[in-house]
């Protein structure tokens, strides 16, 4: 009979290793998950930055067609009764919401400029940091 090394005797892994094993497949998921996750927002904020220059736009030409700003941006998408509207400026009042559902607020004047047009961010809420942070298209 064949005697047996203590190495041979002691195969396979011990709890400890295995524990280090699942604690570093943890600490890549968590990583990836918040690459993932955070990417989206990021993506939005970028998102709502193109939409605001986009309405800011169309809120341009109506002004050049009717002489004056609209009173809010329904008046993009439906007839406000004012003279020389050429409208729809924006096809549904859907488009009027930022990429996170909220509506945009249109501030005549702007503190820069005659208009502003303002997402409020990720957090949905006035303020914030990073993707939380107010998008302002002066």
């Amino acid at each position: 009979m064949r005697s047996m090394s203590p190495r041979a005797a002691q195969a396979g892994f011990t709890l400890m290793e295995i524990l280090i094993v699942v604690a570093l497949i943890a600490g890549i998921m968590a990583f990836a998950a918040s690459q993932i996750f955070g990417g989206a927002d990021r993506a939005n904020a970028r998102l709502a930055g193109t939409q605001l220059e986009a309405l800011a736009a169309k809120i341009e030409q109506y002004r050049m067609d009717t002489g004056q700003m609209p009173a809010s941006l329904e008046n993009l998408v439906t007839y406000p009764g004012t003279p020389g509207w050429l409208g729809p400026y924006v096809r549904k009042v859907e488009d009027l919401r930022d990429p996170w559902g909220q509506a945009i607020t249109l501030r005549a004047p702007g503190a820069n400029g005659p208009f502003e047009l303002v997402s409020t961010g990720a957090d949905r809420a006035p303020g914030g940091e990073g993707v939380d942070a107010d998008i302002v298209r002066p």
